[in-house]
């Protein structure tokens, strides 16, 4: 190629959980002239949304931070990286020698499942932390979906996914792809496979109060109240167990405890005794479980607006249940495991059998909550950082996040990040986060960056792996996402501002190693680690890079370093641009099982004691209206809103009102309503719709922009309000500490 003509690079868009191929062309001036959908890419064939092409426009962003801030008189001033470090290393210093490492936090935010770097060294920076005030975003989104497959399957990630390419019969619940692109289902094209469901003679019901574009491309829309989805889910289960058309497959059966548990459990929640709570009425609970039960195959799916209630984590093990119910559980069609390229807790040590699943090996100092996968409740995170006493939380790290922007009570987060003594952030913009950091260190743009969805393909409708490399060289003093990672490691254990990350990063892929060659059920138990080592090792290979390859080599379609020789590598990744395809789901149990007794736990006592608070519910006195959220597909996140061609249009921020409850409270459209909640209250204009149900209002998150101090420009012209001033730090899902940030009680008021 002469150094006159441009390149085309192929890479994976990173900017929600579809994980579409993107074309890439960039010219001799090493600037990106254009991005379309990879046509050739394995996974989606040339799909991609409208932000997948805006990739550009972040790299160009010129209030995209590139080099690190240091708060200077209360002001962010720009400083060298040396300069940044030594700050770092002063502040925690200073907090650590003051206050003990009890003092220390740290929050995670939603791109770090996007981002290679963090998935695999954020660990290391935590674990050097030492201290367990560890909080993320999972307790504001999907957590009680791991809490749910943990106590049923044995890990955290056993996580079923709709067969979407092969099923008959689609029930979605509190989910809206065409606008999220699938969540927790990763699946290029969602919208596409709905429209082939229905294409092959299939049928879609989604139930949701809102008539959102996935309703209304569907079959069916089923409106329901919010907060309701277990009394409909349970109710679906009581007709399937009165009528007699639950069919639990024989295999399946052989393999599950606690079938009876369940049929007692369910029985007081006949449809008459939901459908006034739901707002479904009979007829439609029990035909869909008939129609459940009479399909080929079928498929039960539940996101976002069943996992961010109080009942989040039974709601998620209900929609297990109802998998495994109407016999479509690890099952072409129903509901199966993926088999993750890089493997996945479902794929290592003994199959069929392991130590299972558990929560609260500490508990939060004020609140009492309980631990859940590492970490605590970020609802609980503003409480611990202003209640004096031993541990307080007196400093923070924050990597890619703004949870004073996606965390309840927001105006009391705010207030309790601005008391810190000490706080640094890793994040690319100067945010309603960030700006009360002492120290922002900027990450390479997404173009910068290698990538791989290490997380998101654990959760994919096929079985499928693409690994990008950095389209874009980044400046030679720009430190890789990864190295800024175990920089923070190195300084948090002490070594000091000038510590080396080469010999942080050695030690750690040599960990690794040693236990793979030590460990019976690995593809390289007993070789030498040493020669293992310098395989990895090979054209200075180090990082994420060097890492990827170890898991892919060992995982379960692995190489295994020369034994297999048609097996994954990071090679044969780099060979394929366009992304390597092992074929559709296929059936893992009992292989995938981690539990102690190596049986399905169909009925753990943790789920069948919330059925009774549950059933208690029937009776709670109800508020007259409630708060839901809104995504946009432009919109998923609130740096978003800082690409100009993302904000262009209809997307704003408004409330949809039913226009019966317009009427009610003198609302007109374009006119602005007061939401109050318990803890905050906001001014929102009206947007009379009957899109949404009576009785509920909708907000979109992501929004309140303008915050004096921020550097976001197009974001604050279109600033919006935070809907996260309404949402409640009191109220969480208890099983899995997730927030409550759907079916807020609340009033509307005319302004």
């Amino acid at each position: 190629m002469s150094d006159t003509a441009n390149r085309t690079v192929f890479r994976t868009c990173p900017l929600c959980e579809a994980t579409c191929g993107l074309e890439i062309t960039v010219n001799p001036q090493e600037q990106v002239v254009r991005i379309r959908g990879d046509q050739k890419d394995v996974f989606s064939h040339g799909f991609i949304c409208p932000k997948g092409s805006t990739l550009k426009q972040l790299h160009e962003d010129p209030d995209r931070l590139r080099a690190p801030l240091v708060k200077r008189n209360g002001v962010h001033v720009e400083v060298t990286w040396d300069e940044a470090w030594r700050e770092v290393e002063r502040g925690f210093t200073d907090v650590i020698a003051r206050h003990g490492r009890g003092a220390l936090s740290a929050y995670l935010g939603n791109p770090n499942a996007h981002n290679l770097g963090p998935q695999m060294y954020t660990s290391a920076m935590l674990k050097s932390m030492g201290s367990r005030n560890i909080f993320s975003a999972s307790s504001v989104d999907q957590v009680p979906m791991h809490v749910a497959g943990g106590y049923m399957f044995g890990t955290a990630q056993s996580i079923p996914v709709p067969d979407l390419d092969h099923t008959d019969y689609l029930l979605m619940l509190g989910a809206n792809p065409y606008a999220s692109n699938g969540s927790l289902c990763t699946a290029p094209d969602y919208p596409g496979r709905i429209q082939a469901i229905r294409a092959r003679g299939g049928k879609v019901v989604v139930v949701d109060p809102r008539r959102t574009k996935t309703a209304e491309e569907s079959d069916e829309w089923v409106s329901i109240r919010p907060g309701t989805d277990g009394l409909f889910m349970s109710a679906l289960l009581h007709v399937m167990f009165a009528e007699g058309i639950a069919k639990v497959e024989p295999r399946i059966a052989s393999l599950a405890n606690g079938l009876d548990e369940l049929k007692a459990a369910v029985a007081p929640f006949s449809p008459s005794a939901v459908t006034a709570m739901t707002g479904i009425p009979e007829d439609v609970i029990v035909r869909i479980a008939r129609e459940l039960c009479a399909a080929p195959t079928s498929a039960v799916y539940g996101r976002i607006g069943v996992n961010t209630v109080s009942f989040g984590t039974t709601n998620a093990w209900l929609v297990n249940v109802l998998n495994i119910v109407t016999g479509n559980f690890d099952k072409r069609g129903g509901a199966m495991l993926t088999t993750p390229l890089a493997g996945s807790a479902t794929t290592r040590g003994t199959a069929g059998k392991g130590k299972g699943f558990a929560t609260g090996r500490g508990h939060s100092r004020v609140s009492n909550k309980p631990e859940v996968l590492g970490e605590y409740p970020v609802a609980v995170l503003a409480e611990e950082m202003l209640t004096p006493g031993e541990n307080q939380i007196r400093a923070a790290i924050t990597v890619g996040g703004n949870p004073v922007m996606s965390t309840p009570h927001s105006h009391q987060l705010d207030t309790a990040f601005a008391g810190l003594e000490f706080m640094v952030s890793v994040d690319i913009y100067l945010n309603e986060t960030t700006r009360h950091a002492d120290v922002i260190l900027p990450s390479p743009s997404a173009l910068e960056k290698d990538h791989y969805d290490l997380g998101l393909y654990t959760y994919a409708v096929r079985n499928v792996g693409n690994y990008s490399q950095p389209v874009l060289k980044k400046s030679d003093d720009q430190p890789d996402e990864w190295e800024i990672l175990l920089k923070l490691a190195g300084i948090l254990q002490g070594l000091g501002a000038e510590c080396d990350v080469a010999v942080i990063d050695d030690n750690i892929i040599a960990a690794a190693v040693t236990s793979a060659v030590a460990n019976s059920s690995s593809p390289i138990s007993g070789r030498d680690a040493d020669e293992i080592l310098e395989l990895l090792s090979k054209d200075g290979r180090r990082g994420t890079a060097r890492m990827l390859d170890f898991m892919l080599q060992v995982g379960p379609y692995g190489a295994a370093f020369g034994t297999n020789a048609n097996g994954i590598s990071l090679d044969v990744m780099l060979a394929n641009p366009h992304g390597v395809d092992m074929g559709p789901l296929e059936p893992r149990f009992p292989e995938a099982l981690r539990t102690p007794s190596g049986r399905i736990e169909v009925s753990p006592p943790q789920l069948m004691e919330d059925m009774k608070r549950l059933y208690a519910s029937l009776s709670t006195p109800q508020s007259d209206m409630v708060l839901v959220g809104r995504r946009e597909l432009k919109s998923n996140n609130s740096w978003m809103h800082n690409i100009k061609v993302l904000t262009k249009g209809s997307l704003s921020c408004t409330a949809h009102v039913h226009p019966h409850d317009a009427q009610r409270f003198g609302l007109s459209e374009g006119s602005v309503v007061r939401i109050t909640s318990r803890v905050g209250s906001i001014d929102v204009p009206v947007e009379i719709t009957d899109a949404v149900r009576q009785g509920v209002v909708s907000v979109p998150h992501g929004w309140g922009h303008g915050v004096p101090g921020t550097r976001m420009g197009v974001a604050a012209e279109k600033a919006g309000v935070n809907s996260n001033i309404l949402t409640d730090d009191k109220e969480i899902d208890p099983l899995s500490g997730n927030a409550v940030l759907n079916a807020i009680p609340v009033t509307l008021a005319a302004v």
